[in-house]
């Protein structure tokens, strides 16, 4: 079993990668993220825990390791400098491009690594899109769920951690603590939602947003204050440990019997 980086081999030496080694992309982001953190924090997260996921996996099956995307669908930060985003059109040619491309070697897995939450319904579609145009078998993994997807939120943000809050602040604490100032963190959470019953984020019905949308007035939705760089190691041990167990089955999973 065997982890490369796609991008350290030879055009020849692309052959000797087979039908069930898994390319996984990392998909993030350059978007703003309040004050406090840096604009690329979403792609900081996709590579860090891809490549972690990557190595760990290849102790039992055969990856390979594309280079990330950085830029994505990051339109509902528009708003603020300091985004840099692709059209949703764009973003589902780049992924078709790639898979078509992917499909003339020998590799029929690919998994997208995404972290950032805006791209994720668009790489939804780009699964059954590449199965049925290139017969790739195709996977989501997330770097962690959104609370907006179901995913879960530090109870201190009442469910509404989506951007910039706890989590990806500590994580980046642990990553890249240089690019890192507490001193701008400041607690941003939208607490008038949860006076909706049916709409908000992890409730049954969603509702389309931007981050300047709920008067924080920095970006921010979320409570990054309490962060700290030994959370950010735990989130970021476990998202790898996570993600390394889902690429085990990647390289293995058929959908039929």
């Amino acid at each position: 079993m065997a982890f490369t980086r796609f991008t350290d081999l030879s055009g020849p030496s692309v052959t000797d990668l087979s039908a069930d080694t898994v390319a996984v992309l990392p998909v993030g982001a350059i978007e703003q993220h309040g004050p406090h953190l840096p604009v690329a924090t979403d792609y900081f997260m996709a590579e860090a825990i891809a490549e972690g996921a990557a190595l760990a996996a290849s102790d039992s099956c055969d990856i390979t390791l594309l280079p990330g995307l950085a830029y994505a669908k990051s339109d509902e930060h528009a708003w603020s400098p300091g985004t840099l985003w692709l059209s949703a059109s764009t973003l589902f040619a780049v992924l078709d491009d790639l898979g078509r491309a992917l499909a003339k070697g020998p590799v029929r897995r690919l998994a997208f690594l995404n972290a950032h939450g805006g791209n994720s319904a668009l790489l939804g579609v780009a699964l059954r899109e590449l199965r049925t145009k290139y017969g790739l078998f195709t996977f989501l993994l997330h770097a962690a769920l959104p609370a907006d997807q179901g995913g879960a939120s530090p109870s201190g943000e009442l469910g509404l951690g989506v951007h910039g809050g706890l989590n990806e602040t500590a994580a980046m604490l642990h990553l890249h603590p240089e690019t890192v100032d507490m001193s701008l963190a400041t607690r941003s959470v939208p607490e008038h939602l949860t006076a909706y019953e049916h709409i908000g984020f992890g409730k049954s019905v969603s509702f389309g947003w931007t981050s300047d949308d709920f008067g924080t007035g920095n970006g921010i939705i979320g409570d990054p204050t309490g962060a700290t760089p030994e959370l950010g190691r735990k989130l970021v041990d476990t998202a790898i440990a996570n993600n390394a167990a889902a690429l085990r089955e990647c390289a293995r999973f058929l959908p039929y019997a």
